[in-house]
């Protein structure tokens, strides 16, 4: 690799919320491939139930550490969210209940990290070093 491509690499870092942006949507993407899978693919299902459960217990624990700076009433309600999608993702694996909720959820968590986003880059270009 050049230095200058090296360098370009460097200045391209994600940013937290860019991270857990692109999470969501892989993970999200997931959950769209199973939507229409025959309910005897289970492992297919499973897997993607599985991991966008690991991803909200993973957002969960971090909202449950005190030094999380998120405000109080947004941590408590991701952590809620977890919970919700926990047994909701049960009841997809065993009831047959829909994967489009799981979806929703998730496409709201990114609307809002996009908005994050955007005014991070707006901040960073206010200050002159974007």
């Amino acid at each position: 690799m050049s230095l200058s491509a090296y360098q370009k690499a460097q200045q391209r870092v994600e940013t937290p919320r860019e991270l857990e942006y692109r999470l969501f949507g892989q993970v999200t993407r997931a959950l769209i491939d199973i939507q229409d899978l025959p309910r005897h693919e289970i492992a297919r299902r499973m897997d993607a139930l599985d991991w966008n459960r690991r991803v909200w217990s993973f957002m969960a624990a971090d909202c449950a550490n005190p030094d999380n700076a998120l405000p109080e009433n947004l941590r408590a309600s991701i952590i809620s969210l977890s919970l919700w999608v926990s047994r909701y993702s049960s009841e997809v694996m065993h009831k047959g209940e829909d994967v489009e909720p799981l979806i929703d959820i998730n496409r709201s968590i990114m609307q809002g990290l996009a908005s994050q986003i955007e005014l991070q880059k707006e901040a960073l270009q206010a200050s002159g070093a974007g």
